[in-house]
C-alpha cells in the first residue's frame, strides 16, 4: 500500500492529517487524514500537523487522531 506524502515541500514522510480552510469562518480545520485526497486541502506529517498554525485572526481546530487517543491509553497503563 502506498502512503500520501506530506504535502510540505521536500518533507518524505507520509501524510497522517489534513489540514482544511473554512474561509467565511476564518477557520483552519486539522483532522485525520482523508479517505481521499481532496484539491483544496494539504496532507500533513505528524510533525507539520503539530507546528501547524493559523494566520493572526484565525482558530484553529484540532481533531484528536485515533493514534493519540490509543498513545494516552497505553501511557495510562
Amino acid at each position: 500500500m502506498s502512503h500520501r506524502p506530506c504535502s510540505r515541500i521536500s518533507c518524505p514522510e507520509p501524510a497522517v492529517a489534513t489540514l482544511t480552510f473554512v474561509y467565511a469562518d476564518s477557520t483552519a480545520v486539522l483532522g485525520p487524514l482523508s479517505a481521499t485526497q481532496e484539491p483544496h486541502g494539504y496532507d500533513l506529517c505528524r510533525r507539520h500537523a503539530e507546528r501547524t498554525s493559523a494566520p493572526q485572526g484565525w482558530q484553529v481546530i484540532r481533531h484528536r487522531f485515533l493514534s493519540d487517543e490509543m498513545d494516552a491509553r497505553s501511557s495510562d497503563s
